[in-house]
């Protein structure tokens, strides 16, 4: 009752009302410490510094988001899935809760408009930005008004209105796992060679990966973090991996196997 008489007030008088907003807007309800909500929109490019030199940003609310969204998606597919089993709601899962699925719900909602920044383009193009705000605020509610209210936050409007989970589990996004199991069914060793690019920028970090499958290399990617950079790297040997292509794959390393461990002829 409290809450209903407080929310056009705090919509519309006081100083934080658009802040107040803002949040009854994107999630369909009015906060009580709008505080938190703040400091989750601000990125670490905009820090807030205080008389003793500490930054202040989102990136602790981030943190505790991350969690709380793995922790709810988890509930979800184990209730969603009683048949499935822990591999299915693993892979599942990482779908969910990767930077590219939240950046996107947040730009969808309209976060991104609001995620408060200090720099040039460069930001923009990092990917990840308006996903980790996501998890910024998730972890705001989370601390504002429970576990149970991002638990049906999530699931009964976000994940519902921006998710199909269909979509999700006929998707292939994790090309290194696929990689892998492919290397290790076939008995060939596989490596990824990650380093970073340093003609880029140091705070816009780019890596190079190389994959290597018996010590030859077969694929090659870049990416805003050594986990992206070896996905895009599995991915450039895997688009083109039919099974004539592995045959050929595997035909070459014999050959190069041959001709490493081929005895000496005698003089």
């Amino acid at each position: 009752m409290i809450d209903f008489l407080l929310r056009p007030w705090r919509r519309n008088f006081g100083p934080d009302r658009r802040f107040y907003r803002a949040i009854d807007d994107l999630f369909g309800f009015i906060p009580n410490n709008i505080e938190l909500y703040k400091l989750a929109l601000i990125h670490k490019s905009a820090s807030l510094v205080l008389d003793d030199g500490r930054q202040i940003n989102n990136e602790r609310l981030e943190y505790l988001g991350d969690a709380i969204i793995e922790a709810v998606t988890s509930d979800y597919l184990y209730i969603e899935f009683p048949d499935r089993d822990e591999g299915f709601m693993t892979k599942l899962r990482s779908k969910i809760v990767s930077r590219q699925s939240l950046n996107a719900i947040a730009r969808e909602i309209g976060l991104d408009k609001l995620v408060i920044l200090n720099g040039n383009g460069t930001l923009l193009a990092q990917k990840h930005i308006f996903g980790d705000a996501f998890e910024a605020m998730m972890g705001a509610i989370y601390l504002d008004q429970g576990y149970n209210f991002v638990n049906r936050l999530l699931i009964n409007k976000l994940y519902r209105d921006h998710l199909s989970l269909e979509e999700l589990t006929e998707s292939e996004t994790d090309f290194k796992s696929r990689l892998i199991e492919w290397s290790q069914k076939n008995h060939h060793t596989i490596r990824f060679r990650t380093v970073r690019n340093e003609e880029s920028a140091t705070n816009h970090p780019i890596f190079q990966a190389t994959v290597f499958i018996d010590n030859m290399a077969v694929g090659y990617g870049s990416g805003e973090s050594k986990k992206e950079a070896e996905q895009h790297a599995a991915f450039s040997v895997s688009k083109s991996f039919s099974d004539e292509t592995c045959a050929a794959l595997l035909d070459k390393m014999d050959r190069l196997h041959q001709q490493q461990h081929k005895p000496e002829e005698e003089a």
